[in-house]
């Protein structure tokens, strides 16, 4: 009787090896890649940061590490706009209020920003080029806008005019 017994123990253990559990085959099912209608690659978010990453390592190679994409944009708005708040300035560049701050505080320390109080307005203070900002801004604006061009140089003249017509309409 033993010996039927222990026949039998390993039978029933062959067949619990047999069919695989549900959480192991919902595992194996979850492995294998789903028919999503959703593709990365076709995305606009993810098109326009690679197109950024592109265009900041152009601009990196360009301009150098003295200066970044966010620092060169708030001194370039001061050259079209003069002296303005760090708020006004943050919004003009599309900053938000932290961003905006390090930015200005950063140029301030490097000496090509400075603050002084709102003549019209003694609780805000405004943000203006110092004159080494300003010399850095009119050496630095060819070079942008050689980046700019080297950018968008894949593309053809009536292209180039469409997507940024067509980018604009996004903002």
């Amino acid at each position: 009787m033993a010996k039927t017994a222990a026949l039998k123990r390993p039978a029933k253990a062959a067949t619990k090896a047999g069919p695989k559990p549900p959480a192991k085959a919902a595992a194996k099912a979850a492995a294998k890649p789903s028919k999503s209608t959703y593709v990365l690659d076709d995305q606009i978010g993810f098109i326009l940061r690679q197109v950024w990453q592109r265009h900041t390592m152009i601009f990196a190679r360009d301009i150098g590490s003295n200066l970044t994409p966010t620092q060169w944009a708030a001194l370039s708005k001061l050259v079209e706009t003069g002296p303005c708040s760090q708020n006004q300035l943050g919004r003009l560049t599309a900053m938000d209020v932290a961003t905006i701050k390090g930015v200005i505080d950063r140029l301030t320390a490097r000496g090509l920003t400075e603050t002084s109080a709102d003549p019209q307005d003694g609780r805000r203070l405004l943000v203006s080029l110092t004159r080494a900002g300003q010399q850095l801004a009119e050496k630095t604006a060819p070079l942008a806008l050689a980046i700019s061009k080297e950018t968008l140089a894949p593309l053809d003249a009536k292209e180039r005019e469409a997507l940024l017509g067509l980018l604009g309409r996004l903002r």
